[in-house]
């Protein structure tokens, strides 16, 4: 319904009734593999040998058998993680504006993939994509939750069509809980072993993931999952295995680490129980199995450069994680260790991972970018706006990034994968190369030196020899005379080096990649349950730091979302109903709760990123809920298998490990 006023459109549904035919529900994927579970999905292509299955991958590398025999400890254990929401500040929202004039269709959208939305757009509504225009207006955070086309998107400009009026829809905080993707909720079993100088042999996985009724982004999360376990430290072999199975509850999308939180609380918990099997150090077993530089992964992953090792050693040597100890009493504290693998320069999971530029100089000196590449509070704009400063020597007030508009804007592909600095930044260096060739050839000639002798800065152009130089827009003002003079310059990054994966999902597909490792400090009272994190060090190999204030912000973001993950968060269901669809109760952080963070950036100057920078914005995020576990493992002597660490799960663990320390007494009493 499309009415002036809420109020008036809430009273119009009254008088609409639907008859609805209420159907047994399946909310456990387990329930729904049963072979007499009823199709879930009725649109579902059935291409698996159940009608439930969503997707299914399997990958392998290496002689798993050969591996398995050679190892002295082998740890096996079942993780199970929660479903969480993005929790964005802003809701999911939409503004149509049709034109019965003219057929054209303006939406103002807080996509974050605006050419693919204008083309999923474009197919629902059955139009040229060409009359569908796309806005995006400043949003409140996406993290992966606004890469869908929503249901009620062409909806609502379904109702500006039919009114010839703007219409707008915005979700309330009760309805982003319910109707927008969620992180997806999965079983991890995982199996490794070590051989007996603590190298890791092998890796056998099995996930069960709940895909929610429909399919989304979430069912592929296994393409980065898999990732993580073939190439995270060096491994002999190993063998994957991922369902996604469709079920009644909320559907699973893309969440910021894509998967990867997930697999490595899995991973990093089982490196930590097989340290403890075969009597090593946690800190000196991932050291020796640490990647490299110049390494390629049982999966094709190739590492021009690597900061892992140097990520790890700086994090246990700021932490002090070799002394510390388990303590007593009370309130008893923990240093849990972890690292993590991710994509630092795009994906190659479309045709093109690639960017589109323009470029031009007023005769004033102001530059304007018009970038493929949107913002979605990532700070991509400001990057952009420092590397045309850098290259022309102009301050940041003389530059203005135009990227919100697909009838300005050349084509991109959109914000995920941790791209936008390494990709747009890539190809906004690539115009600014066409447009100082040019500036080039003018500035030599008006002051008669050679070409290659020229740089930029303080709104002039030097002579490095000479020492004369020429004001930059004066530059520009004499090329409107001469030819050749256009100083609107346009450049495309179709992709860096990678490539797509094969069949058996083997290949480069990024064109370099992130490392990071995490120690964290907590502090759990034994009474209450409650977990205090305390100091978090990260290490992050960035490639090369852009902007010192953005990737702080980017770390500190990234880390509150895995304590979030770790101790507080989880969308809790009764048979597909959820009982905590609002900030009341399901437990975000709040400033109280920020822990004290130190960030050391590593930089391993990446010769494929631009002035050497990789993609930062996922890798915070992503081991931090396994250092925590850890942690607490640590200070506990406990073990913990599921997220997240609540006070209820820790104190029922106490109680536990109480009752059968007791048990153990009361046996050695009737023994004796």
């Amino acid at each position: 319904v499309a009415a002036e006023t809420p109020e008036l459109a809430r009273e119009a549904l009254k008088h609409i009734k639907v008859t609805y035919k209420q159907l047994d529900g399946v909310y456990d994927p387990g329930e729904a593999l049963k072979p007499d579970a009823p199709q879930i999905n009725a649109l579902a292509a059935n291409k698996f040998e159940h009608v439930n299955i969503a997707e299914k991958f399997h990958y392998a590398h290496g002689d798993l058998f050969a591996a398995k025999e050679k190892s002295v400890a082998v740890v096996s254990r079942k993780f199970t993680l929660p479903r969480v929401t993005h929790a964005c500040m802003a809701t999911s929202n939409i503004t149509a504006c049709y034109d019965k004039t003219d057929g054209k269709l303006l939406l103002y959208s807080s996509t974050q993939v605006p050419f693919l939305y204008q083309r999923d757009m474009a197919h629902a509504l059955k139009m040229n994509p060409s009359d569908i225009r796309i806005i995006q207006p400043i949003i409140g955070g996406g993290f992966g939750s606004k890469l869908d086309m929503y249901p009620f998107e062409p909806i609502c400009a379904l109702l500006s069509m039919k009114t010839g009026r703007p219409v707008q829809m915005l979700y309330t905080r009760e309805e982003e809980f319910l109707a927008s993707p969620t992180r997806q909720p999965m079983e991890i079993e995982l199996t490794a072993g070590v051989d007996k100088d603590g190298n890791f042999t092998f890796r056998e996985v099995n996930i069960l993931k709940d895909n929610g009724a429909y399919t989304s982004w979430g069912a592929t999360t296994p393409f980065v999952i898999m990732q993580a376990f073939s190439s995270l430290y060096k491994v002999e072999a190993c063998c994957f295995d991922a369902v996604a199975v469709y079920t009644n509850n909320v559907f699973a999308g893309s969440f910021r680490g894509y998967g990867n939180p997930q697999a490595t609380f899995a991973l990093e918990r089982v490196i930590d129980l097989l340290a403890d099997k075969i009597g090593m150090h946690k800190d000196q077993i991932r050291l020796l199995n640490a990647n490299e530089k110049g390494e390629t992964t049982g999966q094709g992953l190739f590492f021009e450069t690597c900061g892992h090792r140097q990520c790890l050693e700086t994090v246990i040597e700021k932490s002090g994680f070799a002394a510390q100890q388990s303590g007593e009493g009370r309130y008893r504290r923990g240093i849990g260790l972890a690292s993590m693998l991710h994509v630092g320069g795009g994906a190659k999971i479309y045709r093109s991972d690639g960017c589109g530029t323009t470029v031009k100089i007023d005769p004033y000196g102001f530059c304007t970018i018009i970038s493929g590449s949107n913002e979605i509070g990532q700070g991509s704009e400001t990057v952009l706006a420092m590397i045309a400063a850098e290259e022309l020597g102009i301050p940041l007030d003389r530059i203005k990034v135009i990227n919100t508009d697909t009838d300005v804007k050349p084509w991109d592909v959109g914000v995920h994968a941790s791209r936008t600095s390494f990709v747009a930044g890539n190809s906004l260096l690539g115009a600014i190369r066409i447009l100082k060739e040019k500036l080039n050839k003018k500035a030599a000639e008006l002051m008669a030196v050679s070409e290659d002798d020229l740089e930029y800065d303080n709104y002039q152009i030097f002579s490095r020899s000479s020492g004369k130089s020429i004001d930059l827009a004066k530059t520009v003002r004499e090329m409107h005379f001469t030819p050749p003079n256009e100083l609107a310059v346009a450049n495309y990054f179709y992709e860096p080096s990678s490539q797509f994966q094969d069949s058996g999902f083997k290949g480069n597909v990024s064109g370099t990649y992130a490392f990071a490792a995490q120690a964290i400090e907590v502090e759990v009272d034994t009474a209450t349950g409650n977990i205090q994190v305390l100091h978090v060090h990260v290490a992050q190999d960035v490639g090369k730091v852009l902007n010192p204030l953005l990737l702080d912000g980017q770390i500190h973001g990234g880390v509150l979302q895995g304590v979030g993950y770790a101790i507080s968060e989880e969308m809790i269901f009764d048979k597909g109903r959820l009982l905590n669809p609002n900030f009341h109760n399901y437990k975000l952080l709040t400033a109280a709760d920020v822990p004290e963070i130190h960030f050391y950036a590593v930089e391993t100057h990446d010769q494929q990123g631009p002035y050497g920078a990789k993609g930062v914005a996922e890798a915070p995020l992503i081991p931090t809920a396994a250092a925590i576990a850890n942690a607490v493992c640590r200070a506990l002597d406990l073990e913990f298998i599921e997220l997240p660490l609540t006070p209820e799960r820790v104190l029922k663990a106490l109680y536990e490990q109480k009752m059968k320390a007791g048990n153990a007494s009361v046996a050695q009493n009737i023994e004796e």
